[in-house]
């Protein structure tokens, strides 16, 4: 089981963090962080319910992450572990999450696939998602995958849809010409690109699309860089 406690700082006042494995206990707390995280016109049913964290503990408990913030559960994590070839990218949200329930989590699988971050708004100016995030590549390591992967939202799009496609709108991004909410921050943490996929999830403000980003475990190795 994972932990990991630290401390914050910010304006002058420190915090005590933790990072651990989250269960059923916290489930009202990681239930109320989906509906901060996410207001419409993101789908509520997307939204965790009880049965996907169920699932969460039970069939990959390594993958399910959450940070604590003096003694207050701020922020929460979900992976799971699938067979990704990056030749064949091209899959859906649902599809490889199975709709977050994660039945079709494979143990022998290559690529640690992020379901879900999520912080409390009150709580970003602590820079909690890129703990988490460290956490998990810390998972990757530990379990010897070849990378951490996740479709990432891309929510500042929806002001450019007129004038850009998608791409283009992702390769500002990734050039530090504009800023996304969900892209600049997961290339802060040191993901990169990996493909564009369309209708990746049902998603008003990013267009449909998912940017599918990764980070390689660096003591894995990689022969080939990918496209």
């Amino acid at each position: 089981m994972y932990r990991k406690e630290f401390y914050l700082y910010h304006e002058g006042r420190s915090h005590n963090a933790v990072i651990r494995n989250y269960n059923e206990k916290d489930f009202d707390a990681l239930i109320t962080i989906q509906r901060e995280c996410f207001p419409p016109p993101f789908p509520p049913d997307l939204l965790w319910n009880e049965v996907q964290l169920t699932n969460h503990v039970t069939l990959f408990s390594e993958g399910a992450l959450c940070v604590e913030v003096d003694g207050v559960v701020a922020g929460s994590m979900t992976g799971l572990i699938v067979t990704f070839d990056p030749n064949h990218a091209d899959h859906t949200w649902e599809e490889i999450t199975d709709s977050g329930y994660i039945r079709n989590h494979e143990p022998d699988g290559n690529t640690l696939y992020v379901v879900d971050i999520g912080v409390r708004p009150a709580y970003r100016h602590l820079k909690l998602g890129a703990a988490l995030m460290q956490s998990m590549y810390d998972c990757v390591v530990h379990l010897n995958l070849d990378r951490l992967l996740g479709g990432g939202r891309m929510p500042g799009y929806h002001r450019y849809m007129d004038s850009l496609s998608p791409e283009q709108y992702i390769e500002r991004v990734v050039a530090g010409e504009m800023k996304d909410p969900v892209i600049s921050f997961l290339l802060k943490c040191g993901r990169t690109p990996l493909a564009l996929v369309k209708n990746y999830l049902d998603d008003e403000e990013s267009g449909d699309n998912g940017m599918l980003m990764e980070w390689r475990n660096p003591f894995k190795n990689h022969q080939t860089i990918w496209g």
